[in-house]
């Protein structure tokens, strides 16, 4: 990787964590400590530098695609999790689930060691994964035992099944990449 890839996604990961700062400066409903900086601003790094070391792999832009997708759904979940938690709060313990989803897909994208065509495999079986969550969460936390926040058991299916869908839509580009 060339260092102006790096000091791109430096300067763009800095350019986002100006957001926050901003919206901090205006008004009082963002709160963000030093460690929220941090955090965000070294998952806004990382997550660009996989981006560029993934979807170098090929020239071809579905399968860049399809990599930006499953990234995406990666961030997001991760995102979404931290800050508020997709089954109740973010202190939820049923929440850590959803890193098995992206274990699941670590693991299968190094079995598929990239190829378009396994990493279609990959992503179907990370879609399932992310399909089972709340399902299982449902046998292990009972809902009247533990808060799954304001919209319920039927909002967090409804938030579970857009990452199923960000997950589906790389597996197909994938299969798509792999034709």
């Amino acid at each position: 990787m060339r260092n102006k890839s790096i000091i791109r996604i430096a300067l763009a990961s800095i350019a986002i964590l100006l957001i926050p700062f901003l919206a901090m400066q205006v008004t009082s409903g963002v709160s963000w400590n030093f460690f929220d900086f941090v955090f965000m601003g070294f998952f806004l790094f990382t997550t660009g530098l996989t981006y560029e070391l993934v979807a170098k792999k090929s020239k071809n832009i579905t399968y860049r695609v399809a990599v930006a997708a499953a990234i995406l759904a990666v961030f997001l979940l991760v995102w979404i999790n931290g800050a508020v938690g997709i089954i109740g709060s973010e202190n939820n313990s049923a929440n850590l689930l959803y890193f098995g989803v992206i274990f699941i897909l670590v693991i299968g994208s190094a079995i598929a060691n990239l190829q378009a065509a396994k990493m279609a495999k990959a992503l179907f079986i990370t879609a399932i994964a992310q399909a089972l969550v709340p399902m299982i969460a449902l046998i292990i936390f009972n809902p009247q035992s533990v808060s799954w926040g304001a919209n319920g058991v039927l909002g967090v299916f409804i938030v579970n099944t857009f990452f199923v869908l960000l997950f589906v839509l790389s597996a197909l580009l994938f299969l798509k990449a792999s034709k």
